[in-house]
């Protein structure tokens, strides 16, 4: 731990917007001029826009995260949470993984801590739905639809098979047509391998409660999207919600009932609630509300950007829109820890802050390999790309957004190995428990009954 009496600079949040300030700050800072300290509870960084690629194993999942430590080597790195913030005394509470919490003193503060999935109370949710904001639940994800596979090639039962072969998706927008596009073609090129499995065994089901899927590429892409998974056998719900799940039982509001192992829930985010207990100024959907230049409104050494905070989108009120938000996507938040960072050291130093503006360039998204989605915006045009071609942009575009080269290379790599090798199709399910294997050979062998002839003879004599 650090006893120096300079500065300290405290992110809360080691994602995206918590690394690329940190770098950023880093990197702009003089020798010696302050500490930075970046706190999360994992040791790394996880690019979330790569994850249905990771849960298909076209990335490796090690390839898709970037470790902390190794990044930021001026930075002190905690695992750990920050629970409180006391803005009077400036002392956060940082509770480690291990041992007892204690308090972290801060002059300036970064907060970065992201969004978490939004869910709602449908009865069997908890117990049976798989997120997809973390790289431990694509490669769950990954493992457990290897898995059913396994279970329908291996049974005789008609009602296991079709409750294994059974996969449904809440939520159309990127991530649910992301995934279900990868996962929809990891499957069908897993069911080569599997004698007793077919593609046409198996039934994928996306939900959305609005009328259209992929809204941030618009409607015209949407709805080539919806098309194009409709033309690979996904059935697709629209205007519809779930109602329950419980035991894998979906039901939605439409009527339409289907059991299944794998529900994947990726209806949305939401601000990680733990914004709530720092005392800071939140919007109407919980977002810490900021100033265009990124400062938390009423403070001046505190900064807030990313999924959990709600920025002014300044080129859109210089259009007359007086509402426009930035909305919450790794264009904006690259772009906003940059000058989030650029701002923190200039605030150190009493220099004028920095405006954040940013027009949109666009959107793109992959449906599987060799297709997907992408527009373009140029100024007042917009250019819209389907098939193959958006598919190249989608993994060009985030592969060079991917942090660090190191990162860069390897991902490349796995695509480049991708085109020559076959897609692997090993399911891994013995990761959830690890070590239940050697717990079953370490137990104690259960003593033998002995029998009791004489007791026999005995009671007979008697």
């Amino acid at each position: 731990m650090s006893t120096t009496e300079r500065p300290r600079i405290l992110v809360v949040g080691g994602g995206y917007v918590g690394l690329y300030a940190a770098r950023r700050i880093l990197k702009k800072m003089r020798y010696g001029e302050a500490t930075v300290t970046v706190v999360d509870p994992r040791s790394y960084m996880t690019y979330q826009p790569f994850l249905p690629e990771a849960a298909a194993g076209s990335i490796s999942p090690r390839h898709v995260v970037v470790p902390l430590r190794r990044v930021l080597p001026k930075a002190e790195v905690l695992t750990g949470r920050v629970t409180t913030i006391d803005q009077d005394r400036k002392v956060a509470t940082i509770a480690p993984l291990v041992g007892e919490a204690y308090e972290l003193p801060f002059d300036y503060l970064v907060v970065a801590l992201g969004a978490v999935s939004r869910t709602f109370p449908i009865p069997g949710l908890a117990e049976n739905g798989i997120g997809m904001k973390g790289i431990e639940e694509a490669i769950g994800l990954r493992n457990h639809v290897l898995e059913q596979l396994d279970k329908a090639d291996s049974t005789t039962d008609e009602e296991i098979r079709r409750k294994a072969l059974t996969f449904v998706f809440i939520g159309g927008g990127f991530a649910g047509a992301e995934t279900v596009g990868e996962v929809e073609d990891m499957a069908r090129d897993a069911a080569k391998y599997y004698p007793n499995v077919k593609r046409e065994d198996m039934r994928f089901v996306l939900v959305d409660a609005a009328d259209k899927i992929l809204p941030e590429v618009g409607p015209k892409l949407g709805a080539y999207g919806k098309e194009h998974l409709e033309s690979r056998g996904v059935e697709i719900h629209l205007s519809t919600s779930m109602d329950s799940c419980i035991d894998g039982h979906v039901v939605l509001k439409n009527g339409l009932e289907v059991d299944s192992n794998t529900i994947v829930w990726t209806a949305g985010v939401k601000p990680n609630p733990a914004l709530a207990r720092f005392g800071l100024p939140l919007g109407p959907r919980g977002h810490v509300d900021t100033s265009e230049t990124l400062q938390v409104q009423g403070t001046d050494y505190i900064w807030a950007a990313g999924d959990n905070a709600q920025v002014p989108d300044m080129v859109g009120r210089k259009a007359g829109n007086e509402n426009a938000w930035c909305p919450p996507n790794a264009q904006h938040a690259l772009r906003q820890a940059k000058v989030l960072g650029d701002n923190v050291v200039s605030g150190m130093r009493g220099f004028p802050q920095k405006t954040y503006e940013h027009a949109n360039k666009g959107a793109v998204a992959g449906l599987g390999l060799h297709k997907g989605v992408a527009m373009i915006v140029m100024g007042k045009m917009k250019i819209k790309v389907k098939g193959r071609l958006a598919w190249y942009m989608h993994r060009g575009y985030h592969g060079m957004a991917m942090p660090t080269w190191n990162r860069k290379i390897r991902v490349f790599a796995d695509w480049t190995l991708g085109m020559f090798l076959k897609r692997e199709v090993v399911s891994l399910g013995a990761m959830e428990n690890p070590r239940e294997e050697f717990y079953e050979a370490a137990k104690p062998a259960p003593q033998m009954k002995k029998d009791a002839p004489a007791d026999s003879t005995k009671a007979k004599a008697s």
